[in-house]
């Protein structure tokens, strides 16, 4: 309670005497010893104060009885009979508090009836209506003192009031170790009072600084304290409140005709956010106060934060106009301004014609190139600072310039600047500690970050956040974890650079479940709106499928920025949603976020995969809008979505003025491998070995498979050779390729040479010889494939199936390809329309048309083209011509532009002799626009690499 503690003995007696709750006893003042009218407004108020101070705890203990009504009387006629007192101070201070009567009675814990009862009696009775207003304020001012007894202040601060001599009563205040008095010397002159500013500075809250506000303007500080009004403005707007602050700085200000105040308030603009602080200081011309030393930091710096390239170098023209351009603090924020602006040269300038430089001048060109990518140019600087300016590089040269080294990957450059730190001792600040163990991580060398670490003094939560994102971004995901977990058992609680930098490593350990224990602690810890975190969730939720939970963190966000919009349309396109990341990109720019060429490559594969063209042209348009289509990421995506959308000719555009590295070549590659023409992959792959680039495993595979569609064993062979050569035929994609090469071209024992060389079989491997075999003729072969396959544990898939299912049709094993069926049946494997096809194939091979009909009409889905072509082959082999009819009717209407089913059909009538019938399918042909494919050869004349294709036709 207020006034419980140290209490002059004076005041006790007469609290003592006013015990009983009917007597009118005031507290040491009558009315007959009534100051005169000239008396000091600080003196009225200390008087006032002791009187509250010596009969608060009494009457709030009154409070909460069952003589309310008595202990307001009291209270009412005490602070009526004070000399002097002015109701609208403490109006005034009640108003910048938010006290309303509401919130007192709250505080004063009265019931919601009792208050309003009082009043209405007080009114009746003793009071006149008039008086309510000032005793409601008067009741808000004791809530006041009440709820000011419990600021809290730092150690160092408490400390320093405990010293101050308590010369007329206390206000308790509670910190962690000791009760001090904050009320000490009121009767000072407000100006030189030695506690409130301290005080004042030092606000924990944004109700702290109301009360102490409050305080200052009770005891007369405010309005007339510049130095205190500054204080209160800043920690205003340090508590996000710049109303506040400027109401309190237009209070202010006609007490000051220095640049001081205006000054705070633009600082205080600055650290609010307000955008103000131009605006401010044209009013502080206009008004006619003159600038001095530091109006000009803090008006830059407020230009420097909004990009205000114009209005800055406007501040820069006054500034050097009244001769402030000699003042190496204005200089030196000057060279912050044009380094924030991207003005590399003016920066240089600035520094140039410096009459006076400082550490702080160096310091400050190092951090303008370090940030900007300057790399050379920071060195050079750095060196220069060390060995000519005067000057020897400080902790702040040191932490600017590591990043450099980082950036570079330069270990040599990164070890001298570590030296330098231990000759000259700076190996014991924090600081430098994490910034070498930062730059030993992103040069690679792991263990010389880790060694760092272990023999730094002191370590913070940076420190431990340096050296897992060191260990992480080389790839050692497993040590990465161990830091962390040994981070905690420490005792050293995670933030949020600790989780986002942590729910990447778990993402790469498949460590999912401790991703989901790291959301809910940032939760439970109010990291909850960190963008950074809610990144790094969506991307983890993304990646291990579970989009839903991504989607809900991203919809839940205040704010958003570019990343997280990216890591939702990654989101989208990984988890097979590939319509809603094309629409996310179209609504992210609705909103105002602007696609960088992340957004891009995160997009275009999914409308390569959905073969999506019109999308993807968008795209493409949107890419050029933005610049980005010259990104070497974004070609190579553009590249990849035409190819696969069978526009190879926009793909070859696309690469051919675009950047280009081994992925651009690859895609071509694969994409006019995949769209038959291997004699353009033939030409890339030369192409990209000129061009002084290697081959990968995908180059091996594509160019491979363009040997194995045209049956070019020799070059097939050649390409071979090569890739024993550069070690790649120990890769399994590689040495499948090489599989599906030879078993096309009929060379089933090389094939099986090299299968039976495959330490690591996968399913591909075994299906490729399945089918190599199965197409020679080789069934038995084939169907002990199969089995083995079984007992080497490998799993089959549905392409296992297609094989041993076409060998039996091939084979006429009737039987056999009944039971592999009934196997899918009752196993994982669904049966398709291509294993349906197999079966319809097998049973009009065996002459069982009836049965194969039947299949076709109880399929559980809609039959196809290769359903209906398998029956109709059927039927040329059997002679059938009404079912071939039936087939040929049903392919029309799938396939009409396939040539291949009106050619089997007339071949049909021909072969019955009905050449009638078989005309008019001919003249049908020609009817619907119908070509024949044209046929086709192809020859490698002596050792060229290019393969010569003939059409027939000379197309």
């Amino acid at each position: 309670m207020l006034g419980g503690g140290e209490m002059n003995q004076e005041n006790t007696s007469e609290s003592t005497q006013g015990s009983s709750h009917r007597t009118r006893t005031r507290p040491s003042l009558s009315r007959s010893k009534q100051p005169s009218k000239k008396r000091r407004n600080s003196d009225v108020m200390v008087e006032m104060m002791n009187a509250i101070a010596a009969n608060i705890g009494r009457i709030a203990d009154a409070l909460t009885g069952s003589n309310q009504s008595v202990c307001l009387d009291e209270l009412f006629e005490m602070v009526q009979n004070i000399p002097g007192f002015d109701d609208d101070l403490i109006i005034e201070a009640c108003e910048f508090l938010s006290f309303d009567e509401k919130r007192a009675k709250m505080f004063l814990k009265l019931d919601e009836s009792s208050p309003e009862a009082i009043l209405r009696r007080f009114s009746a009775s003793r009071h006149p209506k008039t008086q309510r207003r000032c005793f409601e304020t008067r009741l808000c001012c004791l809530s006041m003192f009440r709820n000011a007894h419990t600021l809290r202040l730092p150690p160092k601060l408490s400390f320093k009031l405990k010293q101050t001599h308590t010369q007329h009563f206390s206000l308790s205040i509670s910190t962690t170790t000791t009760t001090t008095p904050l009320w000490t010397h009121l009767s000072s002159p407000p100006h030189t009072h030695p506690t409130i500013l301290p005080f004042c500075s030092s606000t924990q809250s944004l109700q702290q600084t109301q009360q102490t506000h409050a305080i200052a303007i009770l005891t007369g500080l405010l309005p007339r304290s510049v130095s205190i009004s500054a204080a209160l403005i800043l920690r205003y707007a340090t508590f996000g409140d710049p109303i506040a602050s400027l109401v309190l700085f237009e209070k202010t200000v006609p007490y000051c005709r220095t640049a001081f105040l205006w000054n705070t308030l633009t600082r205080a603009h600055t650290i609010a956010g307000v955008h103000d602080g131009f605006k401010t200081y044209n009013r502080m011309v206009r008004d006619g106060v003159k600038p001095d030393g530091h109006t000009f930091p803090f008006v830059l710096k407020a230009c420097s934060d909004y990009s205000e390239v114009e209005k800055g170098m406007e501040v820069h023209g006054l500034l050097f106009k009244l001769g402030f351009d000699k003042d190496v603090f204005v200089s030196n924020t000057l060279l912050c301004f044009y380094g924030g602006c991207g003005g590399l040269s003016d920066v240089d300038m600035v520094f140039d014609e410096m009459v006076e430089r400082d550490v702080v001048s160096w310091n400050t060109m190092i951090g303008v190139f370090s940030v900007n990518g300057c790399y050379a140019k920071t060195l050079d600087l750095f060196q220069e600072m060390k060995l000519r300016s005067g000057f020897k590089p400080n902790v702040v040269s040191i932490v600017s310039v590591l990043p450099v080294c980082a950036g570079l990957e330069d270990e040599v450059m990164t070890s001298r600047v570590h030296c330098y730190v231990v000759k000259v001792g700076f190996d014991c600040h924090v600081t430098a500690g994490n910034a070498l163990v930062d730059a030993y991580g992103k040069c690679g060398n792991v263990m010389a970050s880790k060694r760092v670490f272990d023999e730094m003094v002191e370590k913070n939560d940076v420190s431990w956040n340096a050296i897992i994102v060191s260990l992480a971004y080389r790839g050692c995901h497993k040590d990465a974890l161990d830091m962390f977990t040994l981070m905690i058992d420490v005792g050293v609680k995670p933030n949020p650079v600790t989780i986002s930098s942590m729910l990447p490593v778990l993402v790469e350990l498949e460590c999912f479940a401790a991703g989901k224990e790291l959301h809910c602690y940032s939760i439970r810890m109010g990291m909850k709106s960190d963008i950074f975190i809610a990144n790094s969730l969506m991307d983890m939720y993304a990646k291990s499928g579970h989009s839903n939970e991504a989607s809900n963190i991203f919809f839940q966000m205040d704010t958003r920025n570019v990343v997280s919009w990216n890591a939702m349309v990654a989101n989208f396109a990984q988890n097979r949603s590939e319509l809603a990341a094309i629409g996310l990109v179209r609504e992210m720019q609705v909103h105002g976020e602007i696609p960088n060429s992340l957004t891009f490559t995160n997009v275009l594969p999914a409308c390569a995969r959905m073969g999506f063209l019109r999308p993807g042209k968008e795209i493409h348009a949107r890419s050029i809008r933005t610049g980005s289509a010259f990104d070497l990421f974004v070609s190579n995506a553009l590249t990849d979505m035409y190819a696969k959308c069978g526009c190879l000719n926009l793909a070859q555009n696309i690469f051919n003025i675009s950047l280009k590295d081994e992925v651009s070549y690859n895609i071509l590659i694969v994409g006019y491998s995949q769209a038959s023409d291997s004699s353009e992959s033939f030409t890339l792959f030369s192409e990209m070995r000129l061009a002084g680039m290697n081959h990968d495993t995908v180059s091996f595979v594509g160019v491979l498979s363009a040997c194995a569609n045209i049956s070019a064993i020799k070059q097939g062979k050649e390409i071979h050779g090569y890739v024993v050569r550069k070690l790649f035929h120990t890769h399994l994609f590689v040495a499948n390729s090489l599989l599906d090469l030879y078993t096309k071209c009929g060379c089933i024992d090389l094939a099986r040479n090299i299968f039976d060389r495959i330490p690591d079989k996968d399913i591909a491997s075994w299906n490729t010889m399945i089918m190599g075999f199965a197409m020679l003729g080789e069934l038995d072969t084939t169907i002990n494939l199969f089995e083995a396959m079984r007992e080497d544990g490998v799993k089959y898939d549905s392409v296992s199936y297609i094989a041993v299912l076409s060998a039996c049709s091939h084979g006429g094993l009737l039987e056999k390809g009944r039971k592999y069926l009934d196997d899918m049946l009752v196993g994982d494997i669904k049966p398709t329309k291509m294993h349906y096809a197999c079966m319809v194939d097998l049973f009009g091979r065996a002459g069982l048309m009836e049965e194969a009909v039947e299949l076709i009409k109880r399929l559980p889905v809609e039959a196809d083209a290769n359903l209906w072509g398998s029956l109709l082959g059927a039927c040329r082999l059997h002679g059938n011509i009404d079912l071939g009819c039936w087939a040929a009717e049903h392919l029309f209407k799938l396939k009409p532009e396939n040539s291949g089913y009106y050619t089997l059909l007339s071949n049909m009538y021909a072969e019955a002799g009905r050449w009638d019938e078989a005309d008019k399918i001919r003249e049908f042909m020609k009817l619907k626009g119908v070509q024949k494919n044209p046929g086709c050869s192809w020859v490698q004349i002596d050792d060229q690499v290019q393969v010569h294709s003939f059409v027939v036709g000379g197309h």
